[in-house]
């Protein structure tokens, strides 16, 4: 570290140069990178990353091809195995060592999105996602001409260590070219893709995602640095991730009922949890179309939601469910005496 990086932070600091300050905090964090002082390079970046991303106005460029994503939206919760995977990208970006190509994987609804506006949050830099609808063309070969634009584009930014690529469902333009109905031109749109990866400039952070990865190029996917599967959730995972996402709705409902047991109860009485793209909207619409004077109206909903059905069902199947009778109380609004009464009447038949 120089002695003019730290006059030149004392002075960025006071006069409120933000893009100044960044930019040498980066440069020192670097040199202690490169030096092998691996953790404090680290520590200098997390303190960078938790700070506001500021983007100076030449850094912001207009293409037809590309659209700017917001990346200050709350992060998805992640299960641990993946959280570990989405941090060692950012190890990966910071050590500058030509690791910087990902392939998100996974089933609609597992976070890989999210994940990497949380990739560019961390990276402090400016996320672009792919417009397909202005890539693919109808034209013969104008798909492969309109892909080698965007690549020439990206490589041609002013700053290329301040932006994020998101090619969001790359599937669409790069399947298997052994299996596509069109197999000239998806495969000169394929081999574009190809060609173009392999050239990409290393400063650029490129992620992709798809929801058909075994349909996807077998070459195209060898293109990546590494890929990670988002498919790795547990029962509990998405147990905890759905407590995490409800105590945040929850405090936009101060009216509802704080009942994490029973919304546990709730949605482990479903055969499979869903991912946690449709857990976040189920929880929300629960929340949203729930009676204000009922603060209790969402569980039901959310219980009649998870079971598609439209009534609630007999006292007897929510206790063979494992419910109490508080809890039945409270989904059925057939008070704890009369509920016991009533299922001892059933098991005395």
């Amino acid at each position: 570290m120089k002695k003019k990086d730290i006059i030149n932070l004392i002075k960025f600091h006071y006069d409120k140069d933000e893009l100044g300050f960044r930019s040498t905090a980066n440069d020192i964090a670097r040199d202690f990178d490169a030096s092998g002082d691996h953790q404090l390079a680290q520590y200098i970046m997390s303190f960078l990353s938790d700070a506001n991303t500021f983007v100076p106005q030449e850094y912001i460029f207009e293409s037809p091809f590309f659209k700017t994503v917001t990346t200050d939206s709350a992060s998805l919760p992640l299960p641990t195995p993946i959280a570990d995977d989405i941090q060692g990208i950012i190890n990966a970006v910071n050590h500058h060592v030509g690791i910087h190509k990902f392939l998100f994987e996974g089933a609609p609804g597992t976070g890989k999105t999210e994940s990497a506006k949380q990739v560019a949050r961390l990276l402090s830099r400016k996320l672009y996602i792919v417009d397909f609808n202005s890539l693919i063309d109808s034209k013969m070969g104008q798909t492969a001409k309109n892909i080698a634009a965007v690549f020439n584009e990206i490589n041609r930014m002013p700053a290329p260590d301040r932006v994020v690529i998101l090619f969001d469902e790359i599937d669409a333009i790069a399947l298997d070219r052994v299996n596509t109905n069109d197999l000239r031109e998806m495969g000169r749109a394929t081999s574009s893709i190809l060609k173009a990866l392999d050239e990409v400039n290393e400063e650029v952070v490129v992620i992709a995602t798809t929801n058909l990865y075994k349909q996807l190029d077998k070459a195209f996917i060898r293109r990546f640095d590494t890929v990670i599967n988002f498919d790795r959730y547990s029962r509990d995972d998405l147990l905890e991730i759905a407590g995490v996402m409800l105590n945040d709705d929850l405090k936009k409902f101060k009216n509802a009922s704080r009942d994490m047991k029973l919304v546990r109860k709730v949605l482990n009485s479903d055969s499979q949890i869903p991912n946690p793209g449709e857990l976040k909207n189920l929880l929300k619409v629960s929340l949203a179309f729930s009676d204000p004077a009922d603060p209790q109206d969402y569980l039901r909903r959310l219980y009649r939601t998870t079971q598609h059905i439209s009534e609630m069902p007999s006292l007897a199947t929510l206790k063979e469910q494992g419910f109490t009778l508080r809890e039945i109380e409270v989904l059925t609004g057939v008070s704890k005496s009369q509920a016991a009464r009533e299922l001892r009447g059933v098991s005395h038949e």
